[in-house]
């Protein structure tokens, strides 16, 4: 079998921060653990004035992934977003010199 090596890709990248934007939107806890099927313990919850708990979200080719805390945002050239735990990301993203 033929070896690969993953080619170089240039990113803008920030810790995910509340209130700052970075998220495509957000789904209701409950739906998130109804429709989702998902585990929420390290998802990012935030209570609204109404009482409402929501999750942010980043959408992409894949679907909608759920922010965790402590997560990264990651932006590829084409404004594609993905999300990276901080225990991967020190592994897979280097500061490129300016």
């Amino acid at each position: 079998m033929k070896k690969y090596t993953r080619a170089p890709l240039e990113v803008t990248a920030m810790k995910y921060e509340i209130g700052k934007g970075m998220e495509d939107g957000f789904r209701l806890l409950s739906q998130v653990v109804t429709n989702e099927g998902l585990n929420v313990d390290h998802i990012v919850k935030i209570e609204r004035e109404d009482g409402s708990i929501v999750c942010p979200y980043v959408q992409n080719r894949r679907g909608l992934v759920f922010i965790r805390e402590n997560d990264y945002i990651i932006c590829e050239a084409d404004n594609e977003k993905h999300v990276c735990g901080a225990d991967r990301f020190a592994e897979r993203f280097h500061p490129m010199e300016s």
